[in-house]
């Protein structure tokens, strides 16, 4: 991931992400090893006065897992959200 030019490539490949999608991938690449609630990805995101859905998070990874790969994402259930392998 290169966030100076909002660019990500995977294997070679470029690959396209909307901002959000970039924005939630550099949460996780900050963070490694750290479990993120569905809360405080939804706090980064999403200024304080935007009207997030209830499963606004969930599309945006789920999103991602399709463009990264579905093991790139872990749920860790009834926490949140980490990188990693799925177990």
């Amino acid at each position: 991931m290169q966030p100076a030019s909002h660019s990500v490539t995977l294997d070679g490949e470029a690959l396209l992400l909307k901002s959000r999608e970039l924005a939630l991938l550099e949460l996780f690449l900050r963070n490694p090893g750290r479990v993120l609630t569905r809360s405080q990805l939804e706090e980064k995101l999403y200024s304080w006065y935007a009207d997030v859905s209830s499963n606004t998070v969930e599309v945006h990874i789920h999103h991602l897992r399709k463009k990264l790969g579905s093991a790139f994402i872990r749920t860790v259930h009834g926490v949140g959200y980490t990188l990693g392998e799925a177990e």
